[in-house]
């Protein structure tokens, strides 16, 4: 879709800590828990897990599902499921999701907790890495399954710097890990929908790139819902319609020109909070 063939390079030395820490600590799990943007279900997540830890079984949580097409968020649960990946779509912002986090990690541990109780063990606690790229609302996610503020959250990417374990249960316990990127984004088409949805700072990539990446996909796929927030009949593309834009909200400078900056800017806040409704920014093939 995108005319931006950039690939992106930002690793910042603490996700270059993290990621070693996190190859340190592995060994020490029984699962991981990945969570993802649903709304950018394949591109939020870390390829470079698949290298980490490719034998640990998942708990994908796609979070942020108020924000993603309820539809669409269905087709990639039933896409990402395996037999050793369980997908659950949450909120973690304003749902309780300890139940089912917990009852997915009993049900990924059940042959291990099997063994040790047939030994006459005790099973030991579960243990479980909690990852992710920034911004996908991992801390978020951690203070939900806890039940208390414990992991730093914030409306950018980059808050937390270290691991950190948290115990959720007496027999339950998080390994709270920073939001980590992988060092090279090859697809610009993955990086803009990261940019778009903030999960990369916005001077990583030139507004004018995102503008039109998204655009051209709110065109496409919904349409109706983009041209009634506006106001606008359909544009010829999408720089017509940013002037479009900014005549119908009056966003005009002198010279009696559309102030295409503040268009832009506004068009990316009202992304990112929900105005033109609830969007995927990908759909699985």
């Amino acid at each position: 879709m995108s005319e931006n063939k950039t690939a992106i390079n930002w690793f910042p030395g603490h996700m270059a800590k993290a990621n070693r820490q996190m190859k340190e600590q592995l060994k020490s799990v029984d699962l991981l828990i990945e969570v993802r943007d649903a709304r950018i279900p394949f591109s939020s997540a870390n390829p470079d897990l698949e290298k980490l830890a490719p034998q640990k079984p998942r708990i994908i949580l796609l979070n942020k599902s108020d924000k993603a097409d309820p539809v669409l968020t269905e087709r990639w649960i039933n896409k990402l499921s395996d037999d050793t990946d369980i997908v659950i779509s949450v909120n973690a912002l304003n749902e309780q999701i300890k139940t089912p986090v917990y009852k997915a990690a009993l049900q990924l541990t059940s042959l291990r907790r099997e063994r040790q109780m047939r030994k006459g063990m005790k099973p030991t606690p579960i243990k479980a890495m909690v990852v992710g790229i920034p911004n996908a609302g991992k801390s978020t996610v951690i203070n939900s399954i806890a039940k208390k503020k414990i992991a730093v959250t914030a409306d950018h990417p980059g808050v937390t710097k270290k691991v950190t374990w948290i115990k959720a249960a007496d027999d339950f316990y998080l390994l709270d890990t920073p939001g980590v990127l992988w060092p090279k984004i090859e697809d610009p088409d993955v990086g803009l929908r990261l940019a778009v949805t903030g999960a990369i700072r916005d001077e990583i990539l030139p507004l004018d790139d995102m503008i039109r990446f998204a655009l051209e996909y709110l065109l496409e796929h919904k349409e109706n819902e983009f041209l009634s927030r506006y106001g606008i009949e359909r544009p010829e593309g999408w720089e017509d319609a940013v002037k479009k834009i900014g005549i119908a909200k009056g966003m005009i400078q002198k010279g009696a020109e559309v102030d295409e900056l503040r268009v832009k800017k506004m068009l990316i806040k009202e992304i990112r909070s929900d105005k033109i409704g609830r969007i995927t920014w990908e759909i699985p093939q």
